[in-house]
């Protein structure tokens, strides 16, 4: 029997890798799987581990109050080698590009075990958009043994780094897995304020990079949005960084049909999305659920390592100046065929099945 342990520390990281956790406890006699988290998000990965009942093997609890990735690097390394030399497990798993993910595959490597990423392959070609995830993606990419890869564009990229090939599974996306079990879900959320009848604008807005003046210009457009156009409603959910409440609470919080919310469990906020008219974010996993969901999405960033759902036509890059993005949001409010053209794209970020592909190559090598 092999020992498999996964390790994640945010609430995307968890949404993403409970699929495969999921999938890896149906094999009991053929592995022995553990999970790992650092809480580098606290209380919304709790949320998300109580939605898919997942119970940690170890809780390392590393969160601080605005922490920084230098210190957070330093408290995860420390903790998860003293796990990992407890445990020594024959793979480790990690997810996507966060801290957690980075701190964990240096950390096997150092132990000499082999390290499977999730989500391999995403690439701006900015090196500090975003920041540090970029960074973390190259680092993860050189220390994994083996790359699951959402799509063959993520895949592509690997190639062109130097990644054997015979390393590198295309397998979809995780997040689609998560998506689909999580909407099928019987759930009504009761809102004080109106939702049916009315264009629910989502938004997400948290990213490191567009602290500052970006996100004051995303404040300054979510106003004058929610002030031209009286038949929209527009759901924010505020991430718990000070950086991020701040200035949206000064700015947003007496705002007429702005609802600025306490970050959402993955359950009602799925089903926001699910009746949501269009989403503005600079988040990259609404990136991929919203198109499954039929949802066209607006990315506040200049750059996004998700190029696929571009090309295809369900996500448009409008960057965080307050201009253009008021007037793409208008133009999907007002111009049927447009929104027509971006909600019935075809998503390309897969079918459900991910998980069950990630850990039938798990199966096949772990023999």
């Amino acid at each position: 029997m092999k020992r498999i342990l996964s390790i994640f520390g945010t609430r995307p990281e968890a949404i993403k890798m409970a699929p495969v956790v999921k999938e890896l406890e149906k094999y009991p006699d053929r592995i022995e799987s553990l999970v790992c988290v650092t809480a580098q998000h606290r209380q919304m990965l709790d949320q998300v581990l109580n939605l898919f009942a997942i119970i940690p093997d170890i809780d390392l609890n590393l969160m601080e109050e605005n922490q920084s990735p230098d210190s957070l690097t330093s408290q995860a390394m420390t903790s998860i080698t003293e796990f990992l030399e407890g445990v020594k497990p024959d793979l480790v798993l990690v997810q996507g590009d966060t801290t957690t993910a980075m701190v964990a595959a240096l950390a096997a490597f150092y132990q000499h075990i082999p390290v499977g990423h999730i989500e391999a392959g995403l690439r701006t070609g900015n090196r500090y958009s975003p920041f540090p995830e970029e960074i973390n993606r190259h680092l993860i990419g050189v220390l994994a043994t083996y790359h699951f890869a959402p799509t063959q564009t993520a895949a592509h990229a690997l190639h062109r780094e130097g990644v054997p090939k015979q390393t590198i599974f295309v397998t979809g996306n995780t997040v689609i897995d998560a998506l689909l079990m999580t909407v099928r879900k019987e759930y009504y959320a009761d809102f004080e304020f109106p939702l049916d009848g009315r264009k629910v604008i989502l938004v997400t807005a948290h990213r490191r990079e567009n602290f500052g003046q970006p996100l004051k210009n995303i404040c300054h457009a979510l106003s004058e949005i929610a002030h031209r156009n009286s038949d929209v409603e527009i759901v924010y959910p505020v991430h718990l960084n000070p950086n991020v409440r701040e200035p949206v609470y000064t700015m947003l919080a007496n705002q007429q049909r702005v609802h600025l919310l306490e970050p959402m469990w993955y359950l009602p906020f799925a089903q926001i999305m699910k009746r949501a008219y269009l989403v503005l974010t600079d988040s990259g996993g609404i990136q991929e659920e919203a198109p499954a969901l039929g949802k066209p999405v607006l990315v506040m960033r200049s750059e996004t390592e998700r190029p696929e759902a571009v090309e295809a036509g369900t996500v448009k890059i409008v960057g965080t100046d307050t201009e253009l993005i008021v007037a793409e949001t208008e133009r999907l409010l007002r111009n049927e065929r447009a929104y027509t053209v971006m909600a019935n794209a075809v998503s390309p970020y897969g079918d459900g099945h991910a998980a069950e592909r990630i850990v039938a190559v798990i199966l096949h090598f772990q023999k």
